[in-house]
């Protein structure tokens, strides 16, 4: 009689090292504990008093990285078997001024919202106003992407994931330009799609879309909806998911650019348009509450909070985020909101950071076998130095040591995104330029159907590009070559001193259509053609 069976990997493994029997086992000095089933167990054992040694050295680190980054300010919590252990502060809250940060320091977290984002529709889950699965037409009748069947079954849990094949960061170049919310949302449907359900593309805006519809089914806006299901029965009485709160904090970090490789207070970054990818601001103390419900399954006090099924389905693996380039390298996943990974220790590990170009660096790391997570906030632009801290911390915990040099190989990944951009970035102008056209050859309207509106103008005999949102964003064109224009670009989506050449493309005289370089990578390759 033939018998159809299955064995797990594990159980494979284990018949082809013959370990298949208890006593050949017993001949290894394994650190496995038998009492956990093989897809938790861990063959590296952390003790209590590890961990204890990890959080005792957290001044010094913390201390340390300050000095190699030259970060302003940073706070720092950790919890552990459902408290908090460790939250402290460090440095300024703003360069040139004495205040100093504390545990209760509110911070702008960036992408860790995310996360958090994730943990309030999974409240929404628990109480059966809506599901993971849920269409987003469903809840928001005019959204839709290039793709119709697409449109059609989108759900919540694919854009959490960023598994709905819409372009890496789409819609960012649009909050750029000043385009509210909606108005963004409304735009995606002129984005090519990668296949559906397989392939992963970070996007803010397309997470942003699944929190709309899950407010919307609530009937509440997402900032009072976050407070009610969650900041307010976890007592996160500094967190709030709405710009103007964090700006009216009494103690609250400014935000520190890199301007000319030192931190600078120059600019703020106002998120409220992407709220739930990026809106969240916090404090170490409040996070730490939030890690801890995490860790506990979604409760709080010894009661559910949020129900843990539904929970459960945001911290497993969605989609996966970093496939190996090798069969002996790990493979990425990604959850609803969250990273989640197997570390060299064979822990999972979930993870996220968060940046704001403008000023602002953010990482957690939770590692639910030890029941233990860290939560690092700054208030300068991205350079390692708070992934750093996590990685840090996290060796540690689990291995006793600090592996390697965490903050040389995150340092120059970041150096990257801090770089600024623009083929003629720091190009001298052509000594002998050919002459540009009459203003009324370039002066008019240009139609991009997801950017909008190129308008070019004449004022006070200088060339204006005007862009955006009610034609909000104004853009002084630097005359470089012929047809060839230059602009200065500034903000979230490019660093201090990027560059962007716009190109008239004149026909019979009079320009038919430009070029802006900036988004050229973006629907029709950057070019507005004139109605």
């Amino acid at each position: 009689m033939w018998f159809r069976f299955h064995l797990s990997s594990a159980m494979l493994l284990a018949i082809a090292l013959g370990l298949s029997s208890p006593d050949r086992a017993h001949a290894f000095d394994l650190a496995i504990d038998a009492k956990l089933p093989p897809s938790q167990a861990v063959a590296v054992p952390a003790p209590p008093e590890q961990i204890d040694a990890a959080v005792n050295r957290l001044d010094e680190l913390a201390s340390a990285i300050m000095k190699k980054s030259g970060m302003p300010g940073l706070s720092v919590a950790v919890v552990r078997g459902g408290k908090a252990v460790y939250a402290k502060g460090f440095g300024v809250r703003k360069l040139g001024e004495d205040a100093k940060v504390d545990a209760d320091t509110v911070f702008q977290l960036a992408s860790l919202s995310k996360p958090v984002g994730a943990s309030v529709v999974a409240a929404q889950v628990g109480k059966g106003v809506v599901k993971w699965d849920d269409p987003i037409v469903k809840y928001l009748r005019w959204f839709a992407l290039s793709d119709k069947a697409v449109s059609r079954m989108v759900t919540i849990g694919d854009l959490y994931a960023h598994r709905s094949g819409l372009p890496d960061h789409a819609g960012d170049d649009l909050e750029f330009l000043d385009y509210p919310r909606e108005e963004v949302l409304k735009r995606m449907r002129y984005l090519p799609l990668a296949p559906f359900r397989a392939s992963y593309a970070y996007t803010n805006f397309g997470l942003t879309a699944a929190a709309e519809a899950v407010a919307v089914a609530s009937q509440l806006d997402w900032a009072t909806l976050s407070d009610r299901v969650l900041y307010l029965p976890l007592g996160m009485s500094r967190t709030s998911s709405r710009f103007e709160d964090f700006s009216n904090r009494d103690n609250h970090a400014v935000n520190h650019a890199m301007v000319d490789g030192k931190y600078q207070p120059r600019y703020q970054r106002e998120p409220d348009e992407q709220s739930p990818a990026g809106g969240v601001s916090s404090s170490a103390n409040d996070m730490a509450k939030w890690m801890a419900m995490v860790l506990a399954n979604g409760t709080h006090d010894g009661k559910p909070l949020i129900d843990k099924a539904a929970l459960r389905e945001a911290l497993r693996p969605q989609v996966i985020s970093t496939p190996p380039s090798n069969p002996a390298e790990r493979t990425g996943f990604y959850g609803y909101g969250m990273n989640v990974g197997v570390a060299p220790s064979g822990r999972v590990v979930l993870s996220h950071s968060g940046a704001f170009l403008l000023g602002a660096a953010t990482c957690l790391t939770m590692i639910p076998s030890l029941d233990v997570g860290i939560v690092v906030l700054s208030n300068g632009a991205p350079t390692g130095a708070a992934e750093t801290l996590c990685a840090e911390f996290s060796d540690l915990a689990q291995f006793g040591a600090i592996t390697r040099d965490w903050y040389a190989g995150y340092g120059p990944r970041f150096a990257e995104m801090m770089k600024p951009v623009g083929s003629l970035l720091r190009k001298t102008p052509p000594a002998k330029p050919k002459a540009q056209a009459a203003a009324e050859l370039y002066k008019g309207t240009y139609v991009n159907k997801y950017f909008g509106d190129a308008v070019v103008v004449r004022k006070d005999g200088k060339l204006l590009l005007l862009l955006g949102n009610e034609a909000g964003k104004v853009f002084p064109l630097r005359h470089w070559d012929g047809d060839t224009f230059v602009i200065d670009l500034q903000g979230e989506v490019a660093a201090q001193g990027s560059v962007s050449t716009v190109t008239f493309n004149r026909q019979r005289g009079k320009a038919k259509s430009l070029q802006v370089e900036f988004f050229a990578d973006d629907l029709a390759k950057g070019v507005f053609r004139r109605e």
